[in-house]
């Protein structure tokens, strides 16, 4: 995150700068070989950052977290005590390695580090890519990678840089390190589904965490803690978690989609503590050869019942994805998985390292941004009512990150978008 002196055009032009040096100076020391000790630095210590964080420091030997960053004091001590706790000797990280503030992402790249763990706030994902990637860091990146047009654009250029300066950048869409997805993908792309012809895939829960405003916190600190329920954070619900399933979608295709039309709103979550979000989407997505996926994505009360899948049909029968199932034409069983699942939240992190000691690094950067891509050009077809088109999505000016960030400033909530006023810039 980023100071508040500093715009966040500014630091960009800052960072492409130092873009240019960062290979004949920090290179050198990033690619740990054989069983070298690997430094991990967090930035963003909420849950998900305090999961990964552990997740990758015991997903490999000789791997230990050393530094830690966070934008409120308080979350990175409730970090730091539950991850010591956890993990013991895999973490060395005293008084001079925390970091709190709006900059305290640059002090935790510029520590010492040789692998950055990025779990904040997605809105500041791009940012923090290109700062990670200019200082030749190493990276695990929670998904998404942005909430919008122009940061998917600087994900897909830092990816660029990152495959230049020989840098691994692993993302949070664990499904693709999980074994029984793998296998089940393996078959669909060996041509047992035969072509595919459409699919269908959810996310729908029942509500989420949310944080009521105290009279003590700014609009910045308000925002900040109830991130969920702001687009310029977050990227509403079909960005931040139903990526998964897109990114299953798109994995099995093959493709991206060329358009998207949808459908959504705002009925269970109204009060003004759920900011500007909606708390139901339903996308058609149309893939090449006119082959149409169904996308839903909820949040409603726990009284209805959930679902996150993902299935597809082909011209030889159907697959239920995530429960690793081909099935015939007539519904009989061509093939189940049986085999012992892993933990793809650990699996991930040692595929990453796994990759950094080899000098292989993996790179998953580009696709991860496809399926944001994918995720925000739903939210624009849904939040404006008009058809939307990858070109659209992607081109999109609608930068949702505020020009300059600062504890005083003033932040309103933005309106409820509403289909066919809202406009797609």
């Amino acid at each position: 995150m980023h100071t508040p002196r500093t715009s966040r055009r500014d630091f960009l032009k800052a960072g492409a700068a130092a873009a240019l040096t960062a290979g004949l100076t920090d290179l050198a020391n990033v690619h740990a070989a054989g069983n070298d000790e690997i430094k991990v630095g967090l930035i963003g210590c909420g849950g998900r950052g305090t999961g990964a964080a552990e997740n990758c420091v015991t997903s490999a030997a000789n791997v230990k977290l050393v530094a830690m960053g966070d934008v409120f004091k308080d979350r990175l001590d409730s970090a730091r005590k539950t991850i010591k706790g956890n993990v013991g000797d895999k973490v060395d990280v005293p008084d001079e390695r925390c970091f709190v503030g709006l900059d305290a992402y640059e002090k935790v790249i510029a520590s010492g580090v040789d692998l950055v763990i990025l779990a904040t706030p997605p809105g500041f994902r791009p940012l923090h890519l290109q700062a990670a990637v200019a200082a030749g860091k190493h990276v695990f990146s929670e998904k998404p990678v942005a909430v919008d047009g122009p940061g998917v654009r600087k994900c897909l250029a830092a990816y660029e840089e990152a495959k230049k300066k020989k840098l691994a950048i692993v993302a949070g869409t664990q499904r693709r390190h999980q074994t029984g997805y793998l296998e089940t993908l393996k078959r669909i792309h060996g041509g047992e589904l035969g072509e595919i012809t459409g699919g269908r895939c959810y996310w729908n829960q029942g509500p989420i965490w949310v944080n009521k405003r105290r009279p003590e916190w700014s609009d910045l600190a308000y925002q900040l803690r109830n991130w969920y329920y702001f687009v310029w954070l977050c990227g509403d619900h079909i960005c931040e978690q139903h990526v998964h399933n897109l990114d299953v979608i798109n994995w099995a295709t093959g493709t991206l989609p060329v358009k998207a039309v949808g459908v959504g709103g705002r009925q269970y979550r109204t009060g003004e503590e759920y900011g500007h979000i909606f708390d139901h989407f339903g996308i058609d997505l149309e893939y090449p050869n006119n082959v149409h996926v169904m996308s839903m994505a909820r949040q409603y009360t726990n009284n209805v019942k959930g679902n996150v899948s993902e299935a597809l049909t082909g011209t030889k029968g159907s697959c239920q994805v995530n429960a690793y199932e081909i099935k015939g034409p007539k519904g009989e069983r061509l093939w189940k998985f049986t085999g012992k699942d892993n933990t793809p939240y650990v699996q991930e992190h040692t595929d990453l390292i796994e990759s950094i000691r080899k000098g292989e690094p993996l790179n998953e950067l580009k696709t991860v941004a496809e399926s944001t891509l994918v995720a925000v050009m739903g939210r624009l077809a849904a939040y404006t009512g008009q058809e939307v088109t990858w070109k659209q999505a992607l081109e999109s000016k609608e930068d949702t990150m505020p020009e300059k960030l600062a504890w005083d400033m003033q932040l309103p909530t933005p309106p409820v978008a509403i289909p066919g006023k809202t406009p797609l810039l």
